[in-house]
């Protein structure tokens, strides 16, 4: 049976400036740096590919992780600029905060770009920004209700 999401994954260009990002920035702990060389047949049929080399780090935020991995093969494909949050695909993680209007402050001063400020959509106060790398990111306070 399955129970829960384990993490999720990005691949970016430039695994140090990601780990930089999500660790200092956003607040992610490291939990561990590996990767694997071409000729790894096992990790191939895994991804999918072939001849791949890759470096990877697992962070984490709470209960949550986010693997992130920079291939060195094969040559990875750039995300179209003109991709959408409503282009299929996965579009986005979002992270739970209290004090938003705080950490939008914070990360706007870090340099974050975000699409607007902080929006009130009923149950909970949101935004969506974009690591240096284009991925969107959501942030949500959840409100608290009269029953808790």
């Amino acid at each position: 049976m399955i129970q829960d999401i384990d993490h999720a994954a990005i691949s970016v260009p430039d695994l140090r400036a990601a780990i930089d990002f999500y660790c200092e920035t956003l607040g992610f702990v490291l939990e561990s740096e590996a990767g694997w060389s071409k000729g790894s047949s096992t990790i191939d049929q895994l991804v999918g590919l072939a001849d791949s080399a890759s470096k990877v780090a697992m962070v984490r935020l709470g209960g949550s992780r986010l693997e992130i991995f920079q291939y060195e093969a094969p040559e990875p494909r750039l995300q179209d600029e003109a991709f959408r949050v409503c282009d299929h695909g996965f579009t986005h993680i979002c992270l739970s905060v209290v004090g938003i209007e705080g950490e939008y402050a914070r990360l706007t001063k870090a340099g974050v770009v975000f699409n607007a400020e902080p929006v009130d959509v009923g149950g909970s106060v949101c935004l969506y920004g974009h690591d240096p790398f284009g991925n969107a990111f959501e942030l949500r306070e959840r409100k608290l209700t009269a029953d808790g």
